[in-house]
């Protein structure tokens, strides 16, 4: 009980020295009323912030998450694919690919992945 005691306390020591020599070593001491204000998205605060926003910046976002999430969700399939049955893992995985390639290719009828018409 002893060494977790002083486990913990050498842990919030480190800690301790740790965030006060950020505070003290940081470069940011002067608050100018520029930095201090919100900044999002390339629009400047001091305007009309319901600027018209073009669509296309979202859907390539959509997509590209889409492709994200799509690797995301391969990769435990491929690192399995050795280790068990292939057969049924194999055709999990082209229907899967299968469904996100028909999703492209509407995408592209669509005319979203055109950046300019």
């Amino acid at each position: 009980m002893l060494i977790y005691l002083v486990f913990v306390l050498t842990i919030l020591i480190l800690v301790s020295v740790v965030l006060l020599a950020g505070s003290l070593l940081s470069k940011k001491l002067v608050f100018d009323r520029e930095k201090m204000s919100p900044f999002e998205c390339g629009f400047s605060p001091k305007f009309n912030a319901r600027l018209p926003f073009t669509l296309r910046f979202f859907l390539i976002a959509i997509i590209f998450l889409v492709f994200d999430v799509e690797l995301i969700l391969m990769f435990p399939f491929l690192t399995n694919f050795c280790s068990s049955n292939t057969y049924p893992l194999t055709f999990l995985i082209i229907t899967f690919l299968v469904i996100l390639l028909l999703g492209l290719i509407h995408e592209w009828n669509q005319g979203s992945l055109e950046w300019a018409s």
